[in-house]
């Protein structure tokens, strides 16, 4: 295998573990920018390099599109992983996600980015894992984006019996501070304005 075949095929391999999903071979072979039949060989000889180098990942074909996978001789030790993962502590980073979806549920991931202003994906992804949101259906726009809101785990987690009883929000505290204060100062400055009796 020349050069350019290797890393054609390890590009295959990098988008394939990205995805995460089945990819059509069509879309596979648009993304490298060659034919259908060279993706196809492409594919046969990463195939072969996983099974060569005794890999912990698969290579599986289902009808027209291909998906990275585990190995399923692995599959107790990647659930106890999961199982490890799923019962840590929330990050901070996880406590903002589900503040910013809680509040404003149903909610896309990229309103979720744009509020923190970072990719959020595996936050997301660990958060779902957690049961706490879940997918509530897609938008009706184009490319139909997910939409993410709270579970009744959630509420059971914090003790709510609804969405009603969350918190009002720091921004409405601080808008009331704001508007206290400036009452005030509007109050001191009247005061300020009004002649003294002698």
């Amino acid at each position: 295998m020349d050069v350019n075949a290797n890393k054609l095929t390890a590009a295959c391999e990098a988008i394939l573990f990205a995805y995460g999903e089945p990819i059509e071979l069509s879309r596979l072979s648009e993304a490298l920018g060659i034919e259908d039949e060279l993706t196809e060989q492409l594919l046969l000889n990463l195939e072969a390099n996983l099974q060569e180098r005794g890999s912990g990942l698969r290579l599986l074909k289902l009808e027209d599109k291909y998906q990275l996978s585990t190995d399923t001789q692995y599959a107790d030790l990647i659930r106890s992983v999961l199982e490890i993962k799923r019962n840590t502590p929330l990050s901070q980073a996880a406590f903002e996600v589900l503040a910013i979806v809680a509040y404003n549920q149903p909610i896309t991931k990229s309103y979720i980015e744009q509020v923190r202003g970072v990719d959020c994906s595996g936050v997301i992804s660990s958060l779902c894992q957690k049961k706490l949101i879940e997918e509530k259906g897609r938008l009706d726009l184009p490319g139909r984006p997910l939409v993410y809101g709270t579970t009744p785990e959630f509420l059971r987690c914090f003790s709510l019996s609804s969405l009603d009883e969350l918190p009002s929000l720091p921004e409405n505290d601080a808008n009331k501070n704001i508007e206290n204060e400036a009452e005030q100062a509007q109050i001191i400055n009247e005061n300020k304005e009004e002649p003294n009796e002698e």
